[in-house]
């Protein structure tokens, strides 16, 4: 059970952090425009729990095939690249501003589609698939999914509050430092365990 919940714990923050200021957010605040909350998050929520359900199969797989130590090495320097990676920013592109602003299907549907394309090979994606290779399946699963919707629910919520008067730059920074954080805690343990 403590497996489970430094797992979730884990994944839940690394995720929660790698989604701020992220392109599913302003995905999420645009269709939160045109659509209920409820049917938004469902569809965010359905569309994050199939593709994170196949990064963790696919993380899992790798943390019982190959040793620990050179895992967590890599593993360190990913998310070092993912810091990387939030510091250089995330913006919708023409094509899906459209596709999330004049859609005419069902709002659960289009969201879903919509997230479960945007999220394959994303940094939300890359970075479950590096935690499955250190913690469980089960909570690493369960917490970065429930990190990404929550995530994508307080942008939704914030955006309507606040609308664009959001700290992109610091949000931005944050979750590069803590990317950083990550990678290096990694870093250490994989040379402890490989030496």
């Amino acid at each position: 059970m403590e497996g489970l919940l430094a797992a979730f714990g884990i994944s839940f923050a690394v995720i929660f952090v790698a989604e701020l200021g992220d392109k599913s957010q302003l995905m999420a605040m645009t269709f939160a425009t045109r659509y209920r909350l409820l049917p938004v998050l469902a569809g965010i929520t359905a569309a994050t729990a199939v593709v994170h359900a196949v990064s963790v199969g696919i993380g899992y797989g790798l943390g019982v095939a190959l040793p620990t130590g050179p895992i967590s090495l890599i593993a360190g320097v990913a998310f070092l690249g993912f810091g990387a990676w939030t510091l250089r920013g995330d913006a919708l592109t023409e094509k899906e501003k459209t596709k999330a602003e004049r859609s005419t299907a069902a709002a659960f549907w289009t969201v879903a589609g919509a997230f479960f394309l945007a999220e394959l090979g994303d940094k939300t994606m890359l970075a479950t698939v590096t935690l499955a290779t250190q913690y469980g399946w089960f909570g690493t699963w369960l917490g970065s999914t429930i990190g990404m919707v929550v995530a994508d629910a307080l942008a939704i919520l914030v955006g309507r509050l606040l609308g664009k008067h959001l700290p992109e730059k610091l949000i931005k920074y944050g979750a590069a430092v803590l990317f950083a954080v990550f990678g290096i805690w990694l870093i250490i343990e994989g040379v402890q365990q490989t030496w």
